[in-house]
């Protein structure tokens, strides 16, 4: 087995799922664990994550690659004679927001990782003939950037509306186990895939020792996780959106939904209105609900020529996946819809780097420059979009004086600004290769 031939084959067995899926609209698809073989596995265990924390068992990914072809030879057979049995996923929290609160995370063993993979590489090509353009979280092709410039692209086009923020509480705990595979049998009748994912829904969740069989939910942080999200998300709001409620209202609407987190734009305001009245039902009907006091209607237009400019932290704006949307005039004058960074996630990424400064100031100072500068990197990365320039150069301007605080604690001696300065003229906390904004 080469591996410039196994992704290749694997490839075409990809496009042979999604053309039969094409083709076949009406019934759901009976065989698609025969291409589930030996090659499939070794191509599923390439694409899971090397650096992921272990789950229950303690092993590593590299410490299950040794002797990885005799592993996924055992493990083809057990998955699909029946014999596989799903190990329950270790739950960790980490901080969510603010840091005052955490979210729950599941981390499946090694092993578990690359089976989910493989069946998430199977479903994957079927569900993508199913899933409507609205959606783009944790799908092949799309990202967070894309639903955001759709989100700016319909909001100018319609200059504005009304704007349904919407919270779902605690989504992935709460997912019906009954509902769900009622809506993976729709499409899908697999008997080895449906077995398998029957199992990583009851594996059960250890925590603090004690396990815990949830007869709701599907672990967050799971590789098969974020796939069922979209397939529940997909009937419960996407489908029924498109197709029961759009044909009934007096204008336009436009849906984008990143995993669970979505916006709604109206607009016409009686239409925001019945749907705002009417969504938190359609929710109840799936055992979802919608936060009462996040989710919320807002008038998003531009202001009158005649009326004060309204600062972005007003109740014309709304939070989308980091970001503050608001209504502000563009260089050339004209009502543009800006982003700015949210202010829990400026603050959070604060709080990060002052927690890594402070573990690690005794550090060399070279390497703690080199990892501020792939932090403020990374942080650039999702948050430098046209007009966020003033919220990046701030975060930059907060980590030199958070540097420079814990590097003069570092001895009894404190660092002067000029000294400081001196550091910093050899180690700059700038790059060429962060992005400029004109914006």
């Amino acid at each position: 087995m080469t591996g410039t031939s196994r992704p290749k084959t694997i490839s075409t067995k990809t496009e042979r799922i999604a053309e039969l899926a094409k083709q076949i609209r009406d019934k759901p698809l009976t065989s698609l664990s025969q291409h589930i073989d030996v090659e499939w596995l070794h191509e599923a265990y390439e694409r899971t994550r090397r650096d992921g924390a272990a789950g229950v068992d303690g092993q590593t990914m590299a410490e299950y690659g040794a002797e990885l072809e005799s592993k996924l030879e055992r493990l083809e057979d057990r998955a699909k004679s029946g014999q596989y049995r799903a190990p329950p996923v270790r739950r960790v929290h980490i901080p969510k927001g603010d840091g005052r609160k955490t979210r729950p995370i599941g981390i499946p063993t090694a092993e578990d990782k690359v089976l989910q993979r493989a069946v998430v590489m199977v479903l994957e090509p079927v569900y993508e003939q199913e899933f409507l353009n609205c959606s783009y979280g944790f799908r092949r092709g799309r990202n967070a950037h894309q639903a955001l410039q759709d989100l700016w692209n319909q909001a100018m086009k319609m200059r504005g509306g009304w704007m349904l923020e919407a919270d779902i509480e605690g989504f992935f705990d709460a997912v019906d186990h009954g509902l769900l595979r009622e809506m993976l049998r729709r499409r899908v009748r697999d008997g080895v895939v449906l077995r398998l994912i029957g199992k990583w829904l009851n594996a059960g969740v250890m925590e603090a020792g004690e396990l815990r069989h949830p007869e709701t939910g599907t672990p967050q942080g799971g590789v098969i996780s974020p796939l069922l999200a979209n397939i529940y998300l997909h009937e419960v709001l996407d489908v029924w959106l498109e197709h029961e409620v759009k044909p009934r209202l007096r204008g336009a609407a436009h849906l984008v939904r990143f995993a669970d987190d979505f916006v709604i734009l109206f607009e016409q305001e009686v239409d925001a209105r019945r749907v705002a009245e009417v969504l938190p039902k359609r929710f109840e009907k799936y055992r979802l609900r919608l936060h009462p006091e996040k989710t919320r209607l807002i008038e998003f237009k531009p202001p009158k020529d005649s009326d004060r400019l309204p600062p972005p932290d007003s109740g014309r704006s709304f939070d989308f996946l980091g970001f503050r949307h608001f209504w502000a005039l563009s260089q050339k004058g004209n009502w543009a819809v800006k982003r700015k960074t949210m202010p829990s996630r400026f603050s959070r990424a604060l709080k990060s780097i002052n927690r890594w400064c402070r573990v690690n100031r005794h550090r060399p100072v070279r390497e703690q420059h080199k990892m501020l500068l792939a932090k403020l990197r990374g942080h650039d990365a999702y948050y430098g979009v046209i007009g966020n320039a003033a919220a990046l150069a701030a975060v930059k301007h907060w980590t030199v004086l958070i540097w420079w605080k814990w590097l003069s604690r570092r001895s009894n001696r404190p660092l002067s600004w000029e000294a400081f300065d001196r550091i910093l003229r050899v180690f700059p906390l700038s790059s060429p290769h962060l992005r400029a904004d004109s914006g």
